[in-house]
């Protein structure tokens, strides 16, 4: 007969209440702090809400109000050099954390805001959220992504739970950090907290994340902002469990229950959370229950749209946060209603100026309008500034290595031979991925040796694409690691889109050029492995038409090393493309030189000629020349392009090449919907229409994805006979036979 036993967990979840006792013991500076911080808070996002409702706050505008005792309480159990991110919904988070920073020996009810520090800071988060040139991101963030690096504040993030895993990059820096110091972190270790609401406890991002920093004991809050609605879906309609700081003991993360309208209960749950944190135990959760008093943005509440009623949100207004701080504080003695009103109008009127001196009368408006005034707003020449970086490479060599002293390699050992200096040279340099850490080498051999030698460095990642591809976007905006992040087959980059696309690709030009982003993604393309449709696909077409990546695509050893270290030079996002064709292509490399950079944006002419210029990367490149000895009637000239982004793609070759010969073909092998040459060839005609003597050709896979069928595959992918077909339709277009 069977019987049954109840688990327990590693970990435990508790509900934290705050009770008059601990009112009555709460330090008098730490009750300003939070009124005068929850107070600034309060009237800025009022002030945010009016400009909204005027039509001056160009997209969205989440309100906080309500919620400011949430965050309040939270930030002011940290230190300035902790760290913080957000969601959409950030104003109070950023706010907060900003003030703490500014005032570390808390803040009074005297002084208010009155400081020329925090004038500046208030005038240049209005300007942010109004998209203006003095905003901490010149305007380019916005409402929805307030970065103040300096402050700790990471960044917040319009996409839900997007920001999750990069705060748990920065927590691995700390723990990081903290474990190399010879002499170790003199109060505990610095720690992150990741803020983000109920919406984002169900979205794969965030789990994820739960489970790695709890895998990796990582000093990293998972901060739940439980304000009931995920803009009109109530939490217990789509969650089994609607406490949601259950989640933590699931994945063996310490959670706390509070009372997010009061704010010493966060305070006590956070402080708590950060003293486990510091001690090194790992990953902490806190959900606070809270409520936005507005609907999911702008002026209005959310009963005036029918999901809530106005009897619930009186309820709520109820249990305001600054009603509760400030009437414990009178109870106490600490404050009296004319301290309070005077508070109150001083920072009314600090935030009036702000407004004003951002604003003017439309001239325009007959109706005494507002508008921005003009001289505010950023420079249209500069919308592309800032989407990758400009710095030289710094290497002693920057073009081809000379060859006298050669050895020679296969392509897969290069690879390790390469990370292996790197890491040897820059303590900066990490290397992550699924099993990089086992089977000698990953799956492909290309991280062998590296364990042994860095055991600290190579990490062997969960099965978690999303988690582990923003962790080292939180990492690179550290500005102190580089990570090398293999995705094991290059279809597996979807499942991480969002990190890929939406955050790392994006984040140097979103946060206005402040945000170093040097992560190194090495990916394989598997064509003709037999692993079918899933496994098997190019992202280059993919990834040249989205912002902020640099593409590299090596076709031997010797070049592989070169682009390698260009690529860990840059402080951009780099794709590295690896052929499974050429892991076992063996060629010569430069004896006992490791370090040359090869130039950005500097192609390869593999095979000179006068008839057609052919323009391959990756394994195709040897096909085309396999191929132009088939065909020396048409002399054609081979360019192997090496960089295939939109900034470093090499023009000056391609160009004078096209001059030269008056005819393109574009040679690639993956599917032609999805291809590389596509956005080339468009290009190609809007530059050299005139040099032209024939339609651009191009030779690429079929419509379908490979299949596993060895049949179906090898006529899905371009091969050597379609090269020959595409020469042959070259010369059908020049009249010749």
């Amino acid at each position: 007969m069977s019987t049954s036993t109840p688990l327990t967990f590693s970990t435990d979840c508790t509900e934290l209440r705050a009770t008059r006792e601990d009112w009555d013991a709460a330090p008098p500076e730490l009750l300003e702090s939070m009124l005068v911080q929850m107070s600034a808070i309060r009237i800025f996002e009022e002030a945010v809400l009016q400009l909204a409702g005027e039509g001056l706050v160009h997209g969205p505008a989440h309100s906080s109000i309500g919620q400011e005792g949430a965050a309040v309480g939270s930030v002011l159990a940290l230190r300035g050099s902790d760290g913080v991110n957000g969601t959409h919904r950030g104003h109070h988070q950023f706010l907060a954390k900003g003030l703490a920073y500014l005032c570390p020996d808390g803040m009074s009810i005297v002084d208010g805001i009155k400081t020329d520090e925090i004038k500046d800071f208030i005038h240049k988060t209005m300007s942010e959220i109004l998209g203006l040139k003095a905003g901490f991101s010149g305007g380019r963030g916005g409402s929805m992504h307030l970065q103040w690096l300096e402050a700790g504040a990471l960044g917040t993030n319009a996409i839900v739970g997007g920001g999750v895993p990069l705060a748990a990059g920065n927590a691995w820096a700390q723990r990081h950090d903290a474990e190399a110091s010879a002499e170790g972190p003199k109060d505990g270790m610095d720690v992150t907290v990741t803020y983000f609401g109920d919406g984002a406890s169900n979205i794969g991002s965030t789990l994820e994340t739960m489970n790695l920093a709890a895998a990796w004991r990582l000093p990293l809050c998972f901060y739940i902002e439980n304000n009931l609605y995920a803009v009109s879906t109530h939490v217990a309609d789509v969650t089994g469990e609607p406490r949601l700081a259950a989640r933590g003991p699931g994945f063996g993360i310490k959670s706390w229950r509070v009372d997010g309208m009061d704010p010493l209960s966060v305070y006590l749950a956070q402080t708590a959370a950060v003293e486990y944190m510091r001690a090194g135990k790992g990953a902490t959760l806190i959900e606070a229950e809270t409520y936005r008093y507005f609907h999911q943005n702008g002026p209005f509440p959310g009963s005036a749209f029918g999901y809530r009623s106005k009897d619930e949100e009186k309820q709520w207004r109820d249990r305001d946060p600054l009603a509760k701080v400030s009437g414990e504080m009178i109870r106490r003695g600490l404050l009296t209603e004319e301290q309070l009103a005077d508070l109150t109008a001083q920072i009314t009127e600090l935030i009036t100026q702000t407004v004003d001196a951002i604003t003017e009368k439309d001239p325009n408006s007959n109706k005494g309008a507002r508008r921005i005034r003009p001289a505010f707003w950023p420079d249209p020449a500069t919308v592309d500034a800032g989407i990758r970086s400009e710095q030289p490479l710094t290497g002693t060599e920057l073009a081809e290595p000379p060859l006298s002293n050669a050895v020679e390699r296969r392509f897969v050992d290069a690879i390790a031979d390469v990370l292996d200096r790197r890491m040897a040279t820059d303590p900066g340099v990490l290397v992550l991925g699924e099993d990089v850490h086992r089977l000698k080498g990953g799956t492909n051999g290309a991280t062998r040796g590296l364990k042994d030698t860095y055991p600290d460095r190579v990490l062997g990642t969960p099965i978690s694409e999303n988690a582990f591809a923003g962790l080292a976007g939180g990492l690179s905006m550290t500005g102190r690691y580089k990570p090398v992040v293999e995705f094991m087959y290059s279809d597996f980059l979807w499942v991480a889109a969002d990190q890929i696309f939406n955050q790392i690709g994006k984040a140097r030009h979103m946060f206005g050029g402040h945000s170093t982003m040097p992560v190194v993604l090495r990916s394989k393309v598997a064509m003709g492995s037999g692993y079918g449709s899933q496994h098997s696909m190019d992202p280059a077409g993919i990834f040249a038409n989205n912002p902020g990546w640099r593409i590299v695509a090596p076709s031997t050893p010797r070049d592989y090393i070169g682009l390698m270290n260009s690529a860990l030079e840059l402080d951009d996002p780099v794709l590295v493309l690896e052929h499974v064709d050429l892991y076992g292509v063996k060629g010569e490399i430069p004896e006992g030189d490791l370090d040359y950079q090869l130039p950005i944006g500097k192609a390869a002419v593999r095979r000179a000629g006068e008839g057609v210029t052919v323009l391959s990367y990756l394994n195709m490149v040897d096909v085309s020349l396999q191929a132009a000895e088939q065909r020396p009637d048409l002399d054609p000239e081979i360019i192997d392009l090496r960089w295939l982004d939109r900034a470093s793609l090499d023009w000056e070759t391609i160009g004078a090449s096209i001059q030269k010969t008056n005819n393109v073909l574009i040679v690639e092998q993956g599917a032609r919907g999805t291809s590389y040459g596509g956005w080339l060839a468009d290009e190609i005609q809007r530059r050299f229409f005139d040099y032209l003597d024939q339609p651009i050709q191009r030779v690429t896979g079929k419509e379908a994805a490979p299949s596993i069928s060895k049949v179906l595959e090898a006529a899905a992918n371009a091969d050597l006979n379609d090269v020959l077909a595409g020469f042959d339709e070259v010369a059908r277009n020049l009249g010749h036979s």
